[in-house]
C-alpha cells in the first residue's frame, strides 16, 4: 500500500507563539506552504515595543526571523488583513485581537498556531484547525549555573567581567566568575531566559517594566535589568537571600525580646546588605508564633516568610491603596520593607496612628539617621507614638537599640526654667543612657547629641549661635555671639544696633520670642570717634541735644557708664530730638541727672 504523503499547510501564528519564538523552532519539524501574519499582530507588537516592553521587540524579531526562514526554504510569507479600528484597540484587553486572529485563520483556511490554551479551545469550537504548543518547558537557567549556596548577588554587564558577592550579610567578598567579559549576545540570551521564565512560572512576576529598566521576582531572586540610556550598557543584577533565621538566632536578651513583643512602632535600620530584611522576616514569623495576624508591604516582594503571612505589593503602584486594603484586612502587625519615599513614610505614619503595629525597614548609616528621616515628616509630639524602638543592624547583627519617649523639661545644656519645652528623649535601650534629645528650636525640629554637651560650650549653644547669627547677620554680616548661661550676647557694629533693637525694642523682642532665648545687643567698638560737647534742654514733649554746627548730618553715639545706648543723626539745626516718653529718652535723662552720660561723634 502506498504511503500517503504529508501535505503542506498554511499557518497563522498568534501573538503568544510569536513572542515565545515557538514558530521558528516548529518549522524545523513541520511542512508549511505559507506563513500568514495578521497585520494587527504586527501593529500590536509595534505598540508594545514603543511602550518599552521587551515582548514587543522579541515578537518583531521573531517575525523577521520567520521571513528569513521562509525565503531560504521557499515558503510563502505574507502579512495580511486590515489594521484595528479605534474601538478594537480599546477592546484589546478583553480578547478582541484573539478573535480577529481566529477570523484570519478561518478566512484563509489555515491552521492556527497558538500557545494560549483558551485561544486553542475557542478556535476548535469554531471549526478552525489548531496546533497547540506547550508555552513553556522549565529548564535550568544560565544564571542558576553561576549561583552557589553562599552567593548573595550576581552582577552581569555586557563587555565586563561577571562578578558575584559571596559570603554572608556583612561579611562577603566580590569574586570574578571568569576571565572573559560577557558579550552582548550572552547577556541578551540571559535576559530572554529570565523573561520567558517570569512569563510562565508560577512563583514569578514583574514588579517594574519599561524600555530602560525592568525588575522581576523569580522565585527567591530579585532581578533588575537595565539598558541604555538609563545605564551605560546592558546590565543584569540578581539579588537573593541566602539565610533564613528566627528571632532566637540573634540571641536577643530577654528584655529586648519583650520590647519587640510589646513594641508597636519598630524601625530596622542599617546600610545596604546588612541583613535588615532577614531580621524583618524573623520578627514577622515571631509575631505569627504569638498568634498575631501578620501582613507585609514590599516592592518588590522578596521577604522569606512562611505561607501564612500574606505579602502585598503596592496596589496599582500606589502604597496608599495598599494601606487602604490593609485597614480593611485589619492585621495586628504589618512589616513595611522598605520605607523609602515621602509617601512611604506618610503611609507608615498613618497606619501606625490607625492602631496597626508597624515594623519598617529603612536604609541608614546610623540609628539616629533613621529617626531623622521621620522627624521631618511628623509632628514632634507624635514621634514616640509612631516609632518607639529602633534596631540598628550591621553585619547581620543587632548592634544598637534605641527607645524613644516624650518628656517636658528644660533641654540638656540650658538652665532657665523659662526654656521648658516638650522634647523626645532617645536612650540606649539596655543602659538607659540618654544619647539624643529632639525638640523645637526656633521654627525647626533639631536633634542634639547630649554626649557632646560641655561646660564651655554645649551643643545647644552651638545650635543657638547658628540660629541667632543667621538672623543677626541680616543687619551686620560680621556679627559675633557669646553665651552666658541662658543669655546670648550679640556683638555688632554701632550702626547695626538701632536696626536690630527696632522701634521700642520690637525687632529684638520678636527675635527673642522666635528663638526662645534672651539676647543682649552690644556694639563691638566703644565709640566711632571723639567725645563731643553738647547742651541740653526740654522742649514740649522732647529732650533736645544741641551740638556744634560741624556735626550736622553726622552720627553721634550715646553711652551711659560706658554702655552703649543709641546712635542718632544730628539734624540741620545741629540738634537731636528724643521723645521724652520713649524708653531710651528716660534712660538718657536719668543718666544726665547722675552725670553719667557721654556722647561720641564719628570722625
Amino acid at each position: 500500500m502506498a504511503t500517503r504523503k504529508k501535505t503542506k499547510e498554511r499557518i497563522v501564528p498568534d501573538t503568544s507563539v510569536i513572542i515565545s519564538g515557538t514558530v521558528s523552532k516548529a518549522l524545523e519539524k513541520r511542512k508549511v506552504s505559507e506563513i500568514i501574519i495578521p497585520s494587527f499582530v504586527v501593529e500590536e507588537l509595534q505598540a508594545q515595543a514603543n511602550r518599552g516592553l521587551s515582548i514587543g521587540l522579541k515578537g518583531l524579531e521573531e517575525i523577521k526571523r520567520l521571513r528569513e526562514i521562509a525565503k531560504k526554504r521557499g515558503i510563502k510569507f505574507a502579512i495580511k488583513g486590515r489594521l484595528q479600528t479605534l474601538e478594537e484597540i480599546k477592546l484589546a484587553k478583553s480578547g478582541r485581537i484573539d478573535t480577529l486572529i481566529i477570523e484570519v485563520a478561518k478566512k484563509n483556511k489555515a491552521s492556527l498556531y497558538t500557545a494560549d490554551l483558551v485561544q486553542a479551545l475557542v478556535a476548535e469550537v469554531q471549526g478552525v484547525k489548531t496546533v497547540y504548543f506547550q508555552p513553556y518547558e522549565r529548564k535550568r537557567l544560565k544564571i542558576e549555573d553561576m549561583l552557589t549556596e553562599d552567593t548573595l548577588s550576581l552582577h552581569l554587564k555586557e563587555n565586563a567581567y561577571p562578578y558575584a558577592k559571596r559570603g554572608k550579610p556583612g561579611a562577603f567578598k566580590l569574586v570574578k566568575l571568569r576571565d572573559e567579559p560577557l558579550t552582548s549576545e550572552e547577556i541578551e540570551g540571559i535576559i530572554q531566559e529570565i523573561l520567558e521564565a517570569v512569563r510562565y512560572e508560577t512563583h514569578a512576576f514583574v514588579e517594574i517594566t519599561g524600555k530602560e529598566a525592568t525588575v522581576v521576582q523569580l522565585g527567591n531572586m530579585r532581578i533588575a535589568i537595565t539598558k541604555p540610556p538609563f545605564s551605560d550598557g546592558i546590565e543584569v543584577t540578581i539579588v537573593r537571600p541566602i539565610v533564613k533565621l528566627t528571632l532566637d538566632d540573634y540571641k536577643p536578651r530577654r528584655e529586648l525580646k519583650e520590647r519587640i513583643m510589646k513594641g508597636e512602632g519598630i524601625i530596622i535600620a542599617g546600610p545596604p546588605g546588612s541583613g535588615k530584611s532577614t531580621l524583618a522576616a524573623s520578627i514577622a514569623e515571631f509575631y505569627l508564633s504569638l498568634g498575631k495576624v501578620v501582613k507585609t508591604i514590599e516592592q518588590p516582594r522578596d521577604l522569606q516568610v512562611c505561607e501564612e503571612i500574606t505579602q502585598y505589593a503596592k496596589l496599582h503602584g500606589d502604597v496608599e491603596k495598599t494601606a487602604e486594603m490593609l485597614l480593611l484586612v485589619r492585621p495586628d502587625y504589618t512589616i513595611f520593607d522598605e520605607v523609602r519615599t515621602t509617601k512611604d513614610f506618610l503611609t507608615f505614619i498613618d497606619m501606625r496612628l490607625a492602631g496597626i503595629g508597624m515594623v519598617g525597614v529603612i536604609h541608614a548609616t546610623s540609628a539616629i539617621d533613621a529617626i531623622q528621616r521621620f522627624v521631618k515628616r511628623v509632628e514632634l509630639g507624635m514621634l514616640p507614638h509612631v516609632i518607639d524602638t529602633v534596631l540598628f543592624v550591621e553585619g547581620g547583627e543587632i548592634k544598637k537599640v534605641y527607645k524613644l519617649s516624650l518628656q517636658v523639661r528644660v533641654p540638656t545644656g540650658m538652665k532657665s526654667e523659662d526654656l521648658v519645652r516638650p522634647l523626645v528623649e532617645v536612650r540606649d535601650f539596655f543602659s538607659g543612657e540618654l544619647e539624643y534629645e529632639i525638640y523645637t528650636f526656633g521654627e525647626e525640629n533639631v536633634i542634639v547629641n547630649v554626649r557632646e554637651v560641655s561646660a564651655e560650650e554645649s551643643a545647644v549653644e552651638r545650635l543657638a549661635a547658628q540660629r541667632i547669627l543667621k538672623e543677626i547677620r541680616r543687619f551686620d554680616k560680621h556679627a559675633e555671639v557669646k553665651f552666658t548661661r541662658d543669655t546670648a550676647t550679640v556683638y555688632v557694629s554701632n550702626e547695626a544696633v538701632p536696626r536690630i533693637i527696632g522701634k521700642k525694642g520690637k525687632t529684638i523682642s520678636e527675635l527673642e520670642k522666635k528663638l526662645g532665648i534672651h539676647i543682649d545687643v552690644v556694639p563691638k567698638a566703644r565709640a566711632l570717634g571723639r567725645e563731643v560737647e553738647f547742651s541740653f534742654r526740654e522742649s514740649g514733649g522732647n529732650l533736645v541735644f544741641t551740638f556744634d554746627k560741624s556735626l550736622v548730618g553726622k552720627k553721634v553715639d550715646f553711652y551711659i557708664d560706658n554702655e552703649y545706648v543709641a546712635t542718632l543723626v544730628v539734624g540741620k539745626k545741629g540738634e537731636v530730638k528724643l521723645n521724652r516718653r520713649s524708653e531710651v529718652a528716660q534712660r538718657i535723662l536719668s543718666a544726665l541727672l547722675k552725670q553719667k552720660l557721654s556722647v561720641f561723634a564719628e570722625r
